[in-house]
């Protein structure tokens, strides 16, 4: 799922191409993908683009009369552009807006249909879609430290729930977690003050330099390569795989269709934490430690 990373470099490259562009017209190829009846969609056929925002992990495109468009592109959504206005990719595509600019077209990968369009009007519209979670970057540490604690969870959960966080989603959480040395299964409320203090600056610190990544790689053009597995992490999507750190091999911890990687030695003390499924399944074998599988 594109995260705060990934929607900020997406906007970025919207506002070069459709930020003051007319909108021609909107064309929805799946009646999955729409989930507001009002304003309808009509409503911005002829409609200026007037500025693009982020709503968490959202990407809002607010027009004249204050509609916005909002964009939810879940696990397999993500956009593309052609300069061509009218051209549509691919049988797979979801949804078509032209511009007076070129067009945009929404695919989504498998048969779930997650992907999301709403039609709002106005902040209040906006604000009902907002999730409510912390900016990290625009926070102070007190802010952060607030809202980590705010519940009893562990690290992986606070920094991946849209109520407490915003924009950070499984892949980043897992470097975040690296970064800082931290177990994912800590407790938030368990945290000493340095410790929350170097999640924080961890979160800032990773988030930052992947936004960074993430321009250098689009270089002004469109991102077509939006993927959560991504060259360069340390430990997300890399099972098995050396720590960059260490060298030892990265662990998971998966729970239904999402998983954890982190360092059992970097993060939990050498320590191999308990994936619930398979640590049941082979109950003594499981190994306690990194000895026991290096």
């Amino acid at each position: 799922m594109p995260e705060l990373p990934d929607i900020l470099v997406y906007i970025e490259a919207l506002e070069s191409r459709i930020a003051g562009a007319r909108i021609v017209s909107v064309d929805l190829k799946s009646p999955f993908l729409l989930r507001t009846a009002k304003p309808p969609v009509s409503e911005v056929k002829g409609a200026t683009v007037q500025q693009l925002r982020r709503i968490g992990k959202r990407i809002a495109i607010g027009c004249d009369k204050d509609i916005w468009l909002v964009l939810h592109l879940m696990i397999a959504g993500r956009l593309h552009w052609n300069r061509k206005s009218g051209k549509v990719l691919a049988s797979i595509t979801f949804s078509t807006g032209t511009f007076s600019t070129g067009t945009l077209n929404l695919t989504e990968a498998g048969s779930q249909h997650r992907a999301s369009l709403h039609l709002v009007a106005g902040e209040e519209g906006l604000k009902s879609l907002d999730p409510g979670g912390v900016e990290v970057l625009d926070c102070t540490f007190d802010e952060f430290d607030a809202a980590l604690r705010r519940e009893n969870h562990t690290l992986k959960r606070a920094l991946t729930d849209p109520h407490l966080f915003s924009g950070i989603g499984n892949a980043y959480s897992d470097e975040i977690l690296h970064h800082a040395r931290l177990s994912p299964v800590a407790l938030s409320q368990k945290l000493t003050a340095d410790d929350s203090r170097r999640l924080f600056e961890s979160t800032c610190a990773v988030l930052r330099d992947w936004i960074e990544r993430l321009r250098a790689e689009a270089s002004g053009g469109f991102p077509e390569k939006v993927t959560a597995f991504r060259e360069g992490m340390a430990v997300h999507g890399r099972f098995k795989q050396p720590c960059p750190v260490c060298g030892m091999p990265v662990q998971r911890i998966r729970y239904a269709s999402n998983e954890t990687n982190y360092c059992a030695r970097c993060q939990a003390g050498g320590k191999v934490l308990a994936d619930r499924s398979l640590s049941r399944l082979l109950g003594a074998d499981w190994p306690r430690s990194i000895e026991e599988i290096a």
